[in-house]
């Protein structure tokens, strides 16, 4: 390899070094805000609903600092084969992360909706749905920042876990509201924070296949059969 080559490698290197720790920050701010948001739920505290809002916008400027920074890299260094997936899942997975932030912001939006409202002890069944969609967000994460291959393929069926937790909650609080007209705003603010838990399970599983994709050349989407519609 001639002195420039060694060069231009080595200035790719450090770019997607860059790259890659700006989505692991990402990845930091989108965990804190997935559990402020819903501990703001539990605790019925609008102030930690007001700091996921604020930290949103956050997450907001670092995808559109990754975009740049990916776009500057495929045209600087016209990457190829391994190269070229490095940088290209780096900018999905900040699409995908600023996603689970939304999603987090919809659970402190209807958190505040409920604060304003009496206490409805139905929300103890999001609980289990909630820590499953942290693992698996979690998990994702892992397998992208360590190249966890066999991590990431295990994620979809966690997934599928987590769509038939939040399809039972929704299920059990539509009974619950036929049965108690009075709190019915509030079950629908449950049921608006079970489908944001099955998202950022989507999310996060796209995240986990991203990686997959990045490190095995192989795209793992549509490839476990349907997913069951709602």
């Amino acid at each position: 390899m001639t002195e420039r080559a060694k060069h231009i490698r080595s200035s790719f290197d450090a770019a997607l070094y860059g790259l890659k720790n700006d989505v692991l920050m990402m990845s930091s701010l989108t965990d804190r805000i997935f559990q402020l948001a819903f501990d703001a739920l539990l605790k019925r505290d609008n102030e930690l609903c007001d700091y996921v809002f604020a930290e949103d916008e956050e997450i907001d400027i670092l995808e559109k600092q990754v975009d740049k920074e990916g776009v500057n890299l495929l045209i600087r260094f016209h990457p190829v084969a391994s190269d070229m997936r490095e940088v290209v899942s780096a900018m999905k997975v900040s699409g995908n992360l600023e996603r689970i932030a939304d999603q987090s912001v919809t659970i402190a939006r209807r958190a505040k909706h409920l604060n304003n409202r009496p206490a409805v002890r139905e929300l103890a069944l999001l609980e289990p749905p909630y820590r499953l969609a942290v693992t698996i967000f979690r998990d994702s994460m892992r397998a992208f920042a360590d190249s966890d291959s066999e991590l990431g393929r295990t994620l979809k069926l966690k997934d599928r876990e987590l769509d038939s937790l939040t399809d039972d909650v929704s299920a059990k609080l539509v009974e619950r509201a036929t049965l108690d007209p009075e709190l019915v705003p509030g079950y629908v603010d449950l049921i608006f924070v079970a489908r944001a838990l099955e998202r950022i399970g989507d999310h996060a599983t796209n995240i986990a296949e991203d990686s997959f994709w990045r490190d095995q050349a192989t795209d793992l989407r549509h490839t476990y059969g349907p997913k069951k519609e709602h």
